[in-house]
């Protein structure tokens, strides 16, 4: 029996888009408070937005008071989101012969599935999927054939495959938020491949492009407002002059 895998740190853990906002709100009000420059917020923020992990989102307001625990791994509210978690697997394999196959959308991921590939191709889609429990395992075998699996944002991911005269794709196996599955691939690609990509949903991409659209937005009138007051700083300061009350 193999061991479960090991735990990764917390700062490694993958950050959500919850995470990368409280750390911008920080920065926004260490702007006002002129803790940073215009510049200066515009290059954090795009630095915050790019961050995948919490190590990354550490030094970006390390110089700054009150940063607190923006950058650390958020509490989730339950040990299992039962939305996400549970019930009967709709799926415990599946199998392409000289065709393919495809798992994706709402659908129930088993504890253990299993794909076999000769000559065809498959997809095995899990953002949108439930997990009938947090920790499931896919073993694909796949013979002058290929197979995509797609796995949530916050998924940890580990991928143990080998590839003989073909490859097992891991670039982006690796961890994932807290309170997100944990899914290991393992399995064979002989003269095949199997490629791991980890990518958002639909609607996770609508909102994370919807909050860079208002960050931007944001900048753009806090830059705006800066030059205001400085503008209108000035031209007090010339009237003040021509009345006498400046000398």
């Amino acid at each position: 029996m193999s061991s479960s895998p090991a735990v990764p740190e917390p700062r490694n853990l993958r950050a959500s888009d919850a995470d990368r906002e409280r750390v911008a709100n920080v920065l926004r009000e260490a702007a006002g408070d002129g803790r940073l420059t215009m510049d200066e917020l515009d290059e954090r923020l795009d630095a915050v937005y790019a961050a995948k992990t919490y190590a990354e989102l550490e030094p970006i307001t390390h110089d700054l008071p009150g940063a607190g625990a923006a950058h650390a791994p958020a509490p989730s509210a339950a040990p299992r989101d039962p939305t996400r978690f549970g019930g009967t697997a709709t799926s415990s394999g599946a199998v392409a012969i000289l065709g393919g196959f495809s798992r994706k959308g709402d659908w129930v991921v088993p504890k253990e599935f299993t794909a076999f590939l000769l000559m065809g191709g498959g997809e095995i889609d899990l953002r949108d999927a439930k997990f009938a429990e947090r920790e499931v395992s896919i073993h694909i075998v796949a013979i002058l054939g290929g197979c995509e699996v797609i796995v949530p944002e916050d998924a940890t991911v580990y991928v143990t495959g080998i590839g003989i005269l073909g490859a097992f794709e891991h670039t982006d196996a690796g961890a994932g938020s807290p309170d997100g599955p944990v899914i290991t691939i393992n399995g064979v690609a002989l003269l095949g491949g199997v490629d791991v990509k980890r990518k958002p949903t639909l609607e996770s991409s609508r909102e994370a492009r919807q909050q860079r659209l208002d960050a931007r937005r944001d900048r753009l009138e806090a830059r705006h407002q800066y030059h205001q007051d400085r503008h209108q700083y000035h031209q007090d300061r010339r009237d003040r002059r021509r009345t006498g009350e400046l000398d």
